[in-house]
């Protein structure tokens, strides 16, 4: 636990990392899943049709990582293959296409 994680519950507060306050502030979309800015990232690197080991390559994280960005983008998505999920995607305009 940070300082200011610790800060904050020593005062009774919520403290939220980086990455789940920015996912917080967003509002969510009628249209589709809040996603994190990485899982964002991931999926149109998917969509590119890039394997999961050049997306790790490319953003300097574990294949394992980009293996569960991918797994947490199928269930976000309820979908239930790649295919599905980059054809949900863009039709919400979440990605390109």
């Amino acid at each position: 636990m940070g300082f200011a994680s610790f800060e904050a519950a020593s005062r009774g507060k919520t403290y939220y990392s980086g990455e789940s306050a920015l996912t917080l502030r967003r509002p969510p979309t009628p249209d589709g899943p809040l996603l994190t800015r990485r899982e964002k990232e991931v999926l149109t690197m998917i969509a590119d049709g890039m394997t999961n080991n050049e997306i790790a390559q490319q953003l300097f994280i574990s294949v394992t990582t980009v293996d569960t960005h991918r797994k947490n983008l199928l269930a976000k998505f309820a979908a239930k293959n790649i295919a599905s999920l980059v054809k949900t995607a863009v039709q919400l305009h979440i990605i390109g296409d």
